[in-house]
């Protein structure tokens, strides 16, 4: 069973945080917006949030293949927390979202784009994949995805 409502994915990279937003009824995710990373971007995505009345965030969290973290993930971790501190009580979630960027890129450059045009959309692209992937997952197990963050607390999975 799916619950209804929208839900925004963060995929928050080092330079730019792509963000994604499903339909009410929980069923595709499409690219919604590119945030420049720096000063105002939790700023940003808190109002991309409230303005689509979220009922979620799923945040992607970035890890290897062996499933360890390095840097990227840590930094995803920290935007989170900051993220879940401003939204309550909006919960935030960690997902992993590894090959979402590959992904995104790889479906871009089939349909045509080049590289400087994949650049201005690849983090959109790839955090509606990594929203359409949560919520095939909570479809398929009847459970919400990923661990939910508690500010200031980090995760409990």
């Amino acid at each position: 069973m799916l619950r209804t409502g929208v839900r925004l994915g963060i995929d928050p990279g080092s330079a730019r945080i792509g963000v994604a937003r499903c339909d009410p009824g929980g069923l595709l995710a499409t690219p919604l917006d590119t945030v420049p990373r720096g000063p105002g971007d939790l700023d940003h995505v808190v109002r991309l949030a409230l303005e689509h009345d979220a009922l979620e965030v799923i945040v992607g969290l970035p890890t290897s293949l062996s499933g360890r973290e390095g840097a990227a993930a840590a930094s995803a971790r920290a935007f989170a927390d900051a993220l879940a501190g401003r939204l309550l009580p909006i919960p935030v979630r960690l997902v992993d979202e590894r090959f979402t960027t590959v992904l995104a890129h790889e479906a871009l450059r089939q349909g045509g784009k080049g590289t400087r045009a994949r650049r201005q959309v690849v983090d959109q692209a790839a955090a509606a994949l990594l929203l359409q992937s949560a919520l095939d997952a909570e479809r398929a197990g009847g459970r919400p995805p990923g661990e939910i963050v508690t500010p200031g607390h980090g995760t409990d999975g």
